[in-house]
C-alpha cells in the first residue's frame, strides 16, 4: 500500500466515524420530544434550550444530519473501494470484499450501535450537538434544500417541503412510554366499539320520570352525577335526561317547583347509539350535536348502559384516579366497633374484622354485595345490613362516582329489623 492508500484509509476512518455520530446524534433528536425538552430546561441540562428550539421545528437539523451522514457514508464506502481496488487483483474479489466489509460497517457501526448509543442517551447527545447542528442547518440549508427539491421533483406524487426525514413512525419511535400509548391508544379508536367504553346497565343511575324536582335534586348529591338518565316503566323505556343545572335553575326561580313539579316536566331529550358503533364515529356525532351523553342501545332494542365523552377521552389517556381513593385493604377503626373499609374489600377480609366466616356465591367484595342487596348501583348514604352487619355508603370516587368507601358495623337482630324497615321506607 502506498502513503496515498493511507491516507484514503484514514479519512474512510473518520468520515465512518462521523457518519456513526451523525446517526446517533439525529436518533438523539428524534427521540426528544418538546415535554421532555421543557424538562431538561427545568433541570438546568446543558443545552436546553437549544434543544427545545429544535423540538418546535426539528426538520431543518434532521435534514442536515440526514445529509451530512449520507455524505460521510458514501465518501468512506468510495475511499474503501478505492484502496481495495489498487491493492486487490481481479474484480470479483474487489466486488466481494468491498460489499462485506462496508456491509458490517453500515450495519453495525451507522445503524445498530450509534442508534442504541442515540436512543439511550437522547438527552447527553442531543444536548451537546444542538448548538452545532443549529449553525450547520443554516450553512448547509441551501444544499439540503436544493437537493430535497430534486427530490421532490423526480418523485411520484407530492412531495414534502422539508424532507420526508420527520416519518411519524419515526415520531412516535422517539416518545416516552406514555406519550406512546396515548398515540396508539388515538390509533386504535376506529377500532373499538361503544360496547367496550360504555357504563354498563348495571351501573346506570336513573331516575323515573315521576318523580318530584326534589326527589331528582337529592339523587343528583348523592350520586353526584350532573346528567341523570329519565325512564319510564323501565330502565329499557329511557324518556329523557335530567341535567342538574337545568333542575337548579327551576328550583331557584321558583322554590315551589321542587315539590309540584316532576323531572319528566324538565328533561331533556335524550340522544341514542347502537353499542356496535366506534368510537371515533360517537365522539364526532358529540362534538357536532353537543350532547355529553348517549343511551347505549343494544341489538334486541334494549338499554345496555350510558356512554359520554369523558368515557371516550378516558379510553385515550387511561383511568383517572383520585389521589385519595381507598386501597382494597383499608380497614379503618374510627370509632369502637365501627370500621371505614374499602368498597373494594373481600368479604373474607371483612368477615375477620368481627369474627365471622362471610361468603357470598355471586359477588366478592363489599362494593358487590352493596350493589347485589340493592337492586340497584348504591350511591351516597344506601345502608343494607346483611348476616348482622350494617353496611352504609360513605365515600364516592372517580369520573363515575362509583363507591370508595363504607362504614360497617355489627347490629343486634332488633337492630336489623329497623334497619330494615328504614332501608324499605
Amino acid at each position: 500500500m502506498t502513503g496515498l492508500d493511507w491516507i484514503m484509509l484514514g479519512v474512510a476512518v473518520l468520515t465512518a466515524v462521523l457518519a456513526g455520530i451523525g446517526s446517533a446524534v439525529e436518533t438523539a433528536l428524534l427521540s426528544i420530544t418538546p415535554t421532555r425538552a421543557e424538562q431538561m430546561a427545568a433541570d438546568g441540562k446543558r443545552g436546553a434550550a437549544a434543544v427545545k428550539q429544535i423540538t418546535d421545528d426539528p426538520a431543518p437539523e434532521i435534514t442536515t444530519a440526514a445529509f451530512l451522514r449520507v455524505v460521510c457514508e458514501v465518501t468512506s464506502i468510495v475511499l474503501v473501494c478505492l484502496v481495495l481496488v489498487s491493492n486487490f487483483e481481479g474484480i470479483g474479489v474487489r466486488l466481494w470484499v468491498t460489499v462485506l466489509i462496508m456491509t458490517l460497517v453500515a450495519f453495525v457501526a451507522w445503524g445498530v450501535a450509534p442508534r442504541t448509543l442515540g436512543r439511550q442517551n437522547a438527552e447527553s447527545i442531543a444536548g451537546a450537538s444542538a448548538k452545532v447542528m443549529s449553525v450547520l442547518s443554516v450553512i448547509l440549508w441551501p444544499v439540503s434544500q436544493l437537493l430535497i427539491w430534486v427530490g421532490n421533483a423526480i418523485t411520484p406524487g407530492r412531495g414534502y417541503a422539508d424532507g420526508p426525514f420527520i416519518a411519524e413512525a419515526e415520531k412516535i419511535a422517539g416518545a416516552s412510554e406514555g406519550e406512546r400509548e396515548m398515540i396508539n391508544s388515538v390509533f386504535e379508536l376506529g377500532d373499538t366499539i361503544v360496547r367496550e367504553v360504555m357504563v354498563p346497565r348495571t351501573d346506570v343511575v336513573y331516575l323515573n320520570r315521576d318523580k318530584t324536582l326534589r326527589q331528582g335534586l337529592s339523587l343528583a348529591l348523592r350520586s353526584g352525577f350532573s346528567r341523570i338518565p329519565v325512564i319510564g316503566e323501565n330502565l329499557d323505556d329511557v324518556v329523557g335526561v335530567l341535567y342538574v343545572k337545568d333542575l337548579m335553575r327551576r328550583v331557584y326561580d321558583n322554590p315551589e317547583a321542587e315539590k309540584r313539579e316532576t323531572v319528566g316536566s324538565l328533561m331533556r331529550t335524550a340522544s341514542f347509539t347502537p353499542d356496535s358503533k366506534p368510537i371515533d364515529d360517537l365522539m364526532r356525532e358529540m362534538q357536532i350535536s353537543r350532547h355529553h351523553m348517549v343511551i347505549v342501545i343494544d341489538e334486541f332494542g334494549g338499554t345496555a348502559g350510558i356512554a359520554t365523552i369523558e368515557d371516550i377521552v378516558e379510553e385515550i389517556v387511561g383511568e383517572i384516579t383520585d389521589e385519595y381513593d381507598a386501597e382494597p385493604d383499608l380497614a379503618e377503626e374510627i370509632e369502637p366497633g365501627v370500621w371505614r373499609i374499602s368498597a373494594r374489600m373481600s368479604l373474607d377480609d371483612m368477615g375477620d374484622l368481627f369474627g365471622l366466616e362471610l361468603d357470598d356465591e355471586d359477588v366478592e367484595t363489599v362494593g358487590g354485595l352493596l350493589a347485589k342487596e340493592l337492586n340497584m348501583v348504591p350511591i351516597f348514604g344506601s345502608r343494607v345490613t346483611w348476616n348482622g352487619l350494617q353496611i352504609t355508603a360513605e365515600k364516592s370516587t372517580g369520573r363515575r362516582h362509583q363507591i370508595d368507601t363504607v362504614l360497617v358495623r355489627m347490629v343486634a337482630d332488633s337492630d336489623a329489623d329497623e334497619s330494615e324497615d328504614e332501608d324499605d321506607d
